[in-house]
């Protein structure tokens, strides 16, 4: 437990360990994969790790880009993009997205995936991904900190408009989450975390009053 022994920093005066655990602590994180496609018609492919759903109806996902790269310069100047699901048979694939390849560069070029037509927007998908989203831009945001001061971040909000799922992941039409097995991103320099079926466990939401 977090008592008297604790080690407690404030992450302003630096975390005084031999690498920051914040990325560790908050994870493992769900990946943002995400496609877009530049004005000039170049795909993009990119995953990131500060990435989740943020609303049910309508469906909102997002990502946070540190940098104005390039997923958020082309879904700012296209108003769309789309995510797929990282899996571990795609870790290695997933992996080499992750090179700051210039803005010319196809990475599903560079990773030896294929490119698959969307059905509402331009941007290609992760054909050999057994889920896909297709997420039309919705707000933009550039991150601040408490004091109001602007940070090289930006949130990148949009909603899905269509939704890929290979059938062999659907189980009496009920999506059978650690079939996929997804990969988490788990922090320190490039551990992951996989979702198996021995790690899921079920948890009812209780009524209230308890009882």
């Amino acid at each position: 437990m977090a008592d008297e022994t604790a080690h407690i920093y404030e992450p302003a005066q630096g975390h005084g360990l031999r690498h920051d655990p914040f990325n560790a602590i908050v994870g493992p994180r769900p990946i943002g994969w995400i496609s877009t496609l530049s004005p000039e018609g170049v795909a993009n492919l990119a995953p990131y790790s500060f990435f989740n759903a943020f609303n049910y109806i309508p469906p909102l996902i997002g990502f946070s880009t540190i940098g104005w790269k390039d997923s958020v310069a082309n879904a700012s100047a296209t108003g769309e993009f789309g995510w797929s699901l990282a899996t571990k048979a795609l870790a290695p694939q997933m992996n080499l997205t992750c090179a700051p390849a210039p803005p010319e560069v196809d990475e599903f070029e560079i990773s030896g995936l294929t490119p698959a037509p969307s059905r509402l927007i331009k941007p290609p998908r992760v054909l050999e991904s057994p889920v896909n989203f297709e997420c039309r831009v919705s707000q933009i945001l550039q991150l601040q900190g408490a004091d109001g001061g602007k940070v090289n971040s930006w949130l990148v909000l949009g909603e899905v408009v269509a939704v890929h799922i290979d059938r062999a992941l659907l189980k009496d039409g009920v999506y059978d989450t650690a079939a996929a097995r997804p990969i988490l991103r788990a922090g320190r320099m490039g551990d992951y975390a996989e979702i198996t079926p021995k790690a899921m466990f079920e948890m009812r939401r209780p009524g209230w009053p308890i009882a």
